[in-house]
């Protein structure tokens, strides 16, 4: 810090220096006669030059700016001061010095930034109370010619008065002088509208709008502004829409077309004359693509709003009568809640399958085989069916040459619907597409199947999940359904070497995507394994007198794990409750009286399970209530045969097909479906009883067959 003062002190006492150095020489110039001054001036001039430039650089390495550029003034101002009695030489040196610093000045071209700003609008108001008067002759254009850049604002000015008078007569100041033809020079609105009329106790002259007038034409009330017709730079303020002027010929079609008048704030607009198209032209309109496709999906949401039905006088309040219903219902364990059937796809039908969607909850997907009544129809059908609203038609109908026998959702593909056919092939069906036949579907060949697929399901996880088949000729396929070209992997379903295995339904275990259980036409049922040592029919389950028509897992997620449990169904009018642990079944229903043709587990209830039969009666089975009979039942109206049944994702309700194409959806009573929370250790209490059954039966029938076989004596 010292260092710098010090060496900030130095450069100043040189300064000093250079300072005195230069004001002694101009003492000496300024000695010197006029002619000698002439010829000395430039040399003097360029050492001062030097020296001003030595000092303005010492300046800025200090952080002084430099000194403007008037010090040449100052430096011949001490002039006067030493000069002797002669006055007329000093003045000659001056003015020739000035003259000289000022030739000597150094000019740079710089780039000059312009800003324009427009002056600030004000607007004042004399009264409050105002009204809009529209001088339809000005607007068009009549009175003063061409208009100015300010014509959204009309005058109150009488046809008599000239322009002259309007601008510079103080005492009648009846208009703005915007028409003026003169040089235009540009204002802002400094007053009120001068279109609005005040109160009678004002004068008619003030009741004009007027401007500032940079030339000075106005006075100490009003400012004035003369505007070119030429455009300007200001903005206009905006004070309301312009709309176009009618014509006579506009006037007339105003009047012949029954519309509504034109009011201030919406424009009149002409409708144009429709288009009327001839009947080959609407033809070719409707077999495009693009129409079909707009088509299909307008009528889809239009029916959905047409089959809507809404109740206006609901009261939310409650009343007696409602109490009364909501006690009704509280009593009905199973409620039917709608029927879905379509006269054109599902008459003379029989229900193959039945499959909710689990992207789209309110989705169900129902196959159907051929209709003998209508030979020109497709042999199978598909039906999407939506539940959400109460449109009587399916959402989407596909068909193929084959009865369909089987068909679901692909589960991570929510637009794919896959179908297996009485004749081997699988089928794949879009969605996205709008074709109604399938854009796969497997050949005909040894490599898949040759019969009937009554089995299939798609299984897996997002990343990594095949479609699997089984047919009726014991074969199971794994397919990609990227490509049905030809399945992955393939297996014959034998049993111990023996001929194949006819299988009628099969379930895989709750998570697993390698065991299974399959039912079969010759009364067994058999476990079963897709990879590991042990591929293939591994072990046999005998106890139904009858072909296995259903099979199902448990899977219902808990404290507890049920899935080595499964339930069958049969010809032989019985269900069956078994173990994969166990060869011999736990538990038999016996409460139908005719061929039991589905069962299913409840989704959310781990002792509930549903069971359909030909008598149309739909049983629902709580295992920790009672396992004699059923807990709720109901037949269906009609005297059909329910064949099919399928529990909602939600486990409130239960979707059932029957022998004429007809889908019941019952709703299940909330009692009867939520599980309480004791129900899975309660379900374990009744399996142990139901096991503990099981062997005093077995002892009773080894008994039996001893004594059966035991001489007489």
């Amino acid at each position: 810090m010292a260092d710098r003062k010090a060496e900030l002190e130095r450069k100043k006492l040189k300064l000093e220096q250079m300072r005195k150095e230069r004001e002694e020489k101009n003492r000496q110039r300024k000695v010197k006669e006029g002619g000698e001054e002439k010829k000395v001036a430039p040399t003097s001039s360029g050492q001062s030059q030097d020296l001003r430039a030595q000092t303005d650089e010492l300046l800025s390495s200090l952080g002084i700016p430099p000194a403007s550029g008037n010090d040449s003034q100052a430096v011949v101002q001490p002039v006067k001061e030493t000069v002797g009695p002669n006055e007329g030489a000093p003045a000659t040196s001056a003015v020739t010095t000035q003259q000289a610093s000022r030739r000597k000045a150094k000019l740079t071209v710089t780039k000059v930034g312009e800003t324009n700003i427009p002056p600030r609008e004000n607007v004042t108001y004399s009264k409050e109370t105002q009204t809009i008067v529209v001088d339809t002759t000005e607007k068009e254009g009549h009175r003063f010619g061409a208009r100015g850049p300010w014509d959204y604002y009309d005058d109150h000015s009488d046809d008599t008065c000239s322009l002259s008078s309007l601008v510079r007569g103080a005492s009648s100041r009846l208009s703005s002088p915007r028409h003026s033809n003169s040089s235009p020079h540009h204002g802002s609105p400094r007053f009120t509208h001068h279109d609005m009329e005040w109160e009678d106790e004002f004068e008619f002259y003030d009741e004009v709008l007027t401007y500032d007038d940079p030339r000075g034409h106005s006075d100490e009330d009003t400012d004035s502004i003369d505007v070119h017709p030429a455009p300007t730079h200001h903005k206009m303020p905006h004070v309301e829409n312009v709309h176009p002027t009618l014509t006579q010929e506009d006037i007339q079609k105003q009047e012949e077309k029954p519309s509504a008048p034109a009011t201030k704030d919406s424009p009149v607009t002409m409708v144009k004359k429709v288009i009327e198209l001839s009947e080959e032209e609407k033809k070719q309109i409707m077999m495009t693509e693009e129409f079909q496709t707009f088509f299909n999906k307008t009528t889809r949401v239009v029916e959905r709003a047409l089959d809507e039905e809404i109740d206006i006088f609901v009261d939310y309040a409650g009343g007696e009568s409602e109490d009364m219903e909501s006690d009704l219902r509280a009593g009905e364990r199973l409620k039917l809640q709608r029927n879905f059937f379509d006269e054109r796809w599902s008459k003379h039908r029989t229900v193959t399958s039945l499959d909710w969607s689990k992207q789209h909850p309110e989705l169900l997907v129902a196959s159907y085989n051929a209709n003998e009544d209508s030979p020109n129809d497709p042999d199978g059908v598909t039906l999407i069916w939506n539940s959400k609203f109460k449109k009587t038609t399916p959402e989407y109908v596909f068909h193929c040459q084959s009865p369909v026998m089987s068909s679901c959702f692909a589960e991570f593909h929510p637009n794919l619907v896959v179908g297996g056919t009485y004749s081997g092939q699988i089928v794949l069906w879009d969605n996205r597409v709008n074709k109604r036949t399938p854009i796969q579907r497997t050949p005909l060949s040894a490599a898949a199947h040759t019969h009937p697929v009554y089995c299939i399901n798609v299984v897996g996880t997002q990343n990594a999940h095949n479609l699997i088949s089984v047919s009726t000729d014991g074969k199971m396929c794994s397919w990609s359904l990227d490509m049905l070209s030809q399945p992955q992997d393939s297996m014959e379903l034998q049993h111990k070497q023996s001929k194949a295995v006819a299988v009628t339904c099969f379930s895989f275990l709750s998570g697993d995507v390698n065991n299974f259980v399959v039912g079969s036409e010759d009364c067994t049922v058999y476990t079963a394994c897709r990879h590991g040592g042990k591929t293939g029919i591994s072990e046999a389950f005998e106890g139904h007198m009858g072909p296995i028509t259903g099979i199902d897992c448990h899977n219902v997620p808990g404290q507890i794990d049920f899935s080595p449990y499964f339930l069958t169904s049969s010809f032989d009018w019985t269900l069956k409750l078994w173990s994969i642990k166990d060869q011999k079944f736990l538990h038999s229903f016996e409460d139908n009286s005719d061929y039991v043709y589905d069962v299913q587990w409840s989704p959310i209830h781990p002792a509930l399970f549903a069971s359909v039969d030909g008598d149309g009666r739909l049983d629902l089975w709580n295992l920790n209530n009672e396992t004699e009979v059923p807990t709720a039942s109901v037949v269906a109206e009609g005297g059909v045969a329910l064949n099919h049944c399928r529990w909602h994702g939600s486990g409130s309700s239960i979707a059932v097909g029957d022998d004429v194409g007809r889908i019941h959806i019952y709703d299940v009573a909330e009692n009867t479906a939520n599980p309480k929370m004791d129900e899975w250790s309660r379900f374990v209490r009744t399996l142990q009883e139901l096991k503990q059954q099981a062997v005093e039966r077995e002892e009773e029938s080894s008994l039996g067959s001893v004594s059966m076989t035991s001489p007489l004596r």
